[in-house]
């Protein structure tokens, strides 16, 4: 097959429709722009105007990186909270607009697509990019890990650990490699997520996009080797190229589906080094009133400063009596936002941990920072997340919930006293933050792997 050339490259990139896909891909598009590549980046329709109403005064940022739209088919604010109708939407109405975007551009002025830069988690695009003869890269948000988990479906099947449609047999502590961390059966990426249809939906896309993989030139991972060693023996396929974070590119952090608050960073200047917990659970976690309220006593007990993330969906039911009370209490010691700009938060000197819900993004930046986790995951790849801090790289320790399943306010207060009280944690942190930052520097592994991708699209 004739691949497309072109003199310019120009680069399409294609997300995964979620937060935790859309800004490492982001910052990956910016740093293909900065090699003078031109970049059409794809969100959904929903998902554009996000993005662009966060973007706010940054719009100047982009020169290169032309953000563009497609239809995903949901019509309420209702179905686009629910992973089953996501996962539908993704599979079968996406496809199509994506195929009818490249040939709109393709009959118009602008270059020519010369690669399709696909989330993994969306073969389908591939499927488009090698039938329009168009050149394939995948790219993986998640952990190197969770990419081999989903590459050992087919064994996973054939020992009896899953059926066809992805159900475990049986709850169980199962291993891929000596050296991997432990995984829980009922917490495989597809079987976490508490709806049927969304696990056939999830697990049906899953067996696609190892199909679909055979068809790219490139893998690439925001990971780096040392970070997960097992995980790409296993895999050698898998290329790393992270960290990926705006902080080394001296920029700034783009794809957020929320303004950041910049008023915590001058609030955490007025705080002492080491004394501020930052808790932070991503952009799906959502709390019961119960867990939310013990979240907010734990915090207060904790007597320490500390700087939460609410966003306004983030709990089920708000009750408003308890929230503006404990709001005026915690005016002396403690500053609720709705969004910050993590990257920057993680590297403040006034934060001694992270409570965490382990998305990758997430841990990425705290391990970059070397600031030690408290895991609270919530659901899909991470409790894998929590196994590499807690049992792996030991930069951290996870909750423990009580016999209803509540992770109550005294546990809260005695994990982040043993986290602190125990300089070994920091220490562990502070060396892979070193580890980590040397990949991306001129010679290390990450490095190299980006500049051969970058060579190869250039040809």
């Amino acid at each position: 097959m004739n691949e497309t050339r072109m003199g310019n490259p120009h680069v399409l990139v294609i997300p995964y429709p979620a937060q935790g896909h859309v800004i490492p891909l982001m910052e990956l598009s910016q740093c293909l722009a900065n090699h003078g590549f031109r970049v059409t980046f794809v969100n959904t329709e929903y998902n554009h105007k996000l993005v662009k109403n966060a973007l706010s005064t940054k719009e100047d940022m982009w020169g290169q990186i032309h953000l563009v739209s497609v239809p995903d088919g949901l019509e309420s604010l209702e179905d686009r909270n629910k992973p089953g109708k996501i996962s539908e939407a993704i599979l079968r109405v996406m496809p199509r607009n994506v195929e009818r975007l490249i040939e709109k551009i393709h009959g118009s002025a602008i270059e020519k697509i010369s690669c399709v830069l696909a989330d993994q988690s969306i073969g389908w695009a591939l499927e488009i990019a090698e039938k329009m003869g168009i050149k394939r890269a995948a790219f993986c948000p998640a952990a190197a890990a969770l990419l081999v988990l989903s590459l050992s479906i087919p064994k996973l099947i054939d020992d009896g650990i899953i059926d066809c449609e992805g159900t475990p047999t049986k709850k169980q502590i199962i291993k891929l490699s000596p050296t991997m961390p432990d995984m829980n059966t009922a917490n495989f990426v597809w079987a976490s997520i508490g709806n049927k249809n969304a696990q056939k939906n999830i697990f049906e896309l899953m067996v696609n996009n190892n199909r679909s993989l055979k068809l790219t030139d490139w893998l690439l991972c925001n990971s780096t080797y040392e970070l997960e060693a097992a995980a790409f023996s296993l895999a050698p396929e898998i290329l790393p190229i992270g960290p990926l974070l705006a902080s080394t590119r001296l920029g700034d952090t783009a794809g957020n589906f929320w303004p950041e608050d910049s008023t915590c960073l001058k609030w955490l200047d007025e705080q002492p080094p080491k004394s501020v917990i930052y808790i932070a659970f991503g952009s799906m976690t959502v709390f019961d009133p119960i867990q939310f309220q013990e979240l907010a006593m734990g915090l207060e007990i904790c007597n320490r400063q500390f700087l939460w993330v609410v966003r306004p969906d983030v709990i089920e039911k708000i009750n408003d009596a308890f929230t503006e009370s404990f709001q005026e209490r915690a005016a002396t010691h403690g500053k609720i936002v709705s969004w910050v700009p993590q990257q920057k938060v993680l590297r403040h000197p006034s934060i001694a941990c992270f409570i965490s819900h382990c998305g990758w993004n997430s841990t990425m930046e705290g391990v970059s920072n070397g600031v030690p986790f408290l895991c609270w995951p919530y659901f899909a790849d991470q409790f894998l997340n929590r196994s590499y801090i807690c049992d792996v790289w030991k930069v951290g320790l996870g909750f423990t919930r009580d016999a209803r399943g509540i992770i109550t306010r005294d546990e809260i207060k005695s994990k982040v006293e043993r986290l602190l009280e125990n300089e070994e944690y920091k220490g562990r942190a502070l060396k892979l933050k070193e580890m980590v930052l040397n990949n991306i520097a001129e010679g290390g592994e990450s490095y190299k792997n980006f500049k051969n991708f970058i060579e190869w699209l250039k040809t």
